[in-house]
């Protein structure tokens, strides 16, 4: 963050000591502030120091306390700019080039920190992307035990081809269609990360004063990061020796990705499959995989192509000690090229070298994604792979953002507080799915907690439903813990001033992070621009009222049907409908439109009690929609017990 610090004469420095007049981080050169909202402004100085603060026609004089710290409110300001700010005490600053306009706070997980630079059409997106009116700020990963007075270092910074490609693309394509519609300044404040739980987000005085949370923070400590870091060495320690022993020096280490490798008194691990699943709980290093496989005297020296899947996070993949290929993105498929001659008839082996560098760790795609292609014939290599590791992430490093609660609200929400804000966006759920019961208490309590200390009412929060995509196979017969995640965001609309965006249309079954996220800021933005900015557009799906039996048919109403109910099949057949009797067990049913109603049947339940739409981990089959193109809310009509009803937050 560019500030210019005017510095005073030299002796008036020398009479009046060494301390200085600072600001947070999160103000700088380029920033934009809320509009027609009073500003808070605020920051250090040395005790009871007078600090003069000016910004277009205004100036306020205040003293700092007896700790050095200083805020004032400076008068709402229109829509407009640029403007400087100047701070004056011992020292002066002065931030440039600041517009006045609509700040909104873009947090979650990895769908929210995706970048523009990783969507469809990436290049064409940057290209085109100069607008001076939408700036962005990320705010750098950090976590801490206790509540953060400032952030690490950052910069508010333009669109632009040579930035947009780093900005949050939901937050990006969000702002630009409100800067489209509305021609005002969009800031985007950019805190978030990937893999993280809904419990890392709220403040320790939240948790501690719910109902759902209380108990278990009586008995949660405040610790420092050095003891995390002790008990994380430990445990990493007994997990070393009970699989290996302990950990090999550079040198054998750098063998494994050889031929003759003898890896035969490894310890197994299913793959594909997640570590912390498995053998590694927790844990995030440097792990070595083999696999053997044999290939047909008749192919042998012939090119071939390695599929992996996803990896998370990063690798280096070798083919009978050649190496083939690596990449250092965890979304990534891992499609090898393995040149003719490499391969050989009968035993040949696979070595993969992968990198966890915090949360999941390890193959992460599905059975069908790992196989070895050669001329056309694939080859499964799905199965136990042997594994051995290499290295373990220093013990001060090894603290992750998930590993006790309220770590991302100390350092990177408290500091932030109280910039002013229009309101919040949020796509986060994914890592809460195994909990997604409990987080219908969890994710309203987040919002709550957060209005609470930012202490500006009840400001917009609009958040994403999670997309499709097939994480375990889950549907109404063996239970969905995406679908049941999926309801209680749903559930979570009951609070005051939310909305939210569907977008199981536009998932990818086998990606979790689905590469069109432009219309999920263009949903993001239809619903603010109603809701916020009273615009009278459609801004939601059809969203399930009631349901009417008569026989073996049940008739759906729905709201938010726009200007009529349609189905994207060319033949009219709507897709994602089930119905169960009193056996709750659901079978596949028939649908038709009746007007602003849904009709479903099945000749296999003759009395039916309970429908079912989207039910399922993927549901991308969904095709109900309303004319302007939004798509029907996943739902069900029982309360049948949930597959994750049991499951409950809990601090190792």
């Amino acid at each position: 963050m560019k500030k210019t610090v005017l510095l005073l004469a030299a002796t008036m420095l020398s009479s009046m000591g060494f301390a200085t007049v600072r600001l947070p981080n999160i103000f700088g050169d380029n920033m934009i502030l809320q509009r027609d909202k009073p500003i808070p402004v605020w920051g250090w100085a040395d005790k009871n120091e007078k600090v003069t603060i000016q910004f277009n026609q205004q100036t306020k004089t205040v003293k700092a306390d007896k700790n050095g710290q200083w805020k004032v409110f400076l008068h709402p300001e229109k829509a407009g700019g640029p403007y400087t700010l100047s701070v004056k005490g011992q020292n002066a600053i002065a931030l440039h080039d600041i517009l006045m306009g609509d700040v909104w706070i873009c947090s979650g997980q990895s769908n929210m920190e995706f970048h523009v630079k990783d969507v469809l059409n990436a290049d064409k997106e940057k290209a085109a992307s100069a607008n001076p009116n939408i700036r962005h700020f990320y705010l750098p990963k950090d976590i801490s035990t206790t509540p953060k007075a400032d952030i690490k270092q950052s910069a508010w910074l333009p669109a632009s081809p040579e930035n947009t490609g780093e900005f949050t693309a939901v937050g990006y394509f969000f702002a630009r269609t409100l800067n489209e519609q509305l021609n005002v300044p969009i800031g985007l404040i950019h805190t978030s990360w990937g893999g993280t739980i809904v419990e890392t987000w709220i403040s320790r005085e939240g948790l501690a004063g719910s109902e759902t949370f209380s108990e278990l923070m009586k008995n949660t400590p405040t610790l420092n990061v050095d003891s995390f870091a002790l008990v994380n060495k430990k445990k990493a320690a007994k997990t070393i020796e009970a699989i290996q022993g302990s950990l090999p020096d550079a040198a054998t280490a750098a063998t494994w990705s050889l031929e003759n490798t003898a890896d035969q008194s490894w310890q197994k691990m299913k793959v594909p499959g997640a570590w912390e699943g498995q053998q590694l709980p927790d844990f995030d290093g440097e792990v070595w995989f083999r696999h053997h496989f044999n290939v047909d005297a008749a192919d042998a020296g012939k090119p071939a192509e390695l599929s992996l899947g996803p990896i998370d996070d990063n690798d280096v993949t070798y083919i009978n000690g050649t190496r083939v290929g690596s990449t250092n993105l965890y979304s990534a498929d891992r499609v090898y090229q393995i040149p003719a001659g490499v391969l050989k008839a009968g035993n040949n082996v696979i070595a993969v070298k992968i990198q966890d560098t915090g949360g999941g760790g390890g193959f992460t795609g599905e059975s069908s994604d790992v196989f070895v292609n050669i001329a056309g014939h694939k080859q499964p290599l799905d199965g136990n792979w042997a594994f051995r590791i290499a290295s373990v992430i220093a013990p001060d490093n090894n603290v992750g953002p998930n590993s006790y609660p309220s770590l991302l609200y100390n350092a990177m929400i408290n500091p932030i507080l109280p910039f002013a804000i229009k309101g919040a966006i949020w796509y986060q759920g994914e890592s809460n799915a195994d909990r997604a019961y409990q987080y219908r208490k969890a994710f309203p309590l987040l919002i709550s907690d957060w209005r609470r200390l930012w202490n500006q009412g009840e400001f917009p929060f609009y958040f994403v439903q999670l997309a499709s995509f097939n994480s375990a196979n889950g549907n109404s017969q063996n239970g969905s813990k995406w679908a049941e995640l999926r309801e209680a965001q749903t559930l979570s609309l009951n609070v005051p001033n939310t909305g939210m965006a569907v977008i199981t249309d536009i998932g990818e079954s086998k990606d979790i992070h689905p590469r069109n996220k432009q219309d999920v800021g263009k949903r993001l933005a239809a619903v603010a621009l109603h809701n916020t900015y009273g615009q009278n557009n459609v801004f939601s799906g059809p969203v399930y009222q009631s349901m009417q039996t008569n026989g073996n048919k049940i008739t759906l109403s729905f709201t938010s049907t726009g200007s009529g109910l349609t189905v994207k099949d060319k033949y009219g057949y709507i897709r994602g409908f089930e119905i169960a009797g009193a056996d709750q067990r659901f079978h596949y049913a028939k649908a038709y439109v009746d007007g602003d109603k849904v009709v479903v049947y099945t000749e296999e339940v003759n009395s039916p009690v309970a429908v079912r739409y989207g039910w399922a981990d993927d549901n991308l089959e969904d095709n109900l929609f309303n004319k302007e193109g939004f798509p029907a809310a996943p739902f069900r009509t029982d309360n049948w017990k949930s597959v994750t009803e049991d499951r409950k937050y809990s601090v190792r």
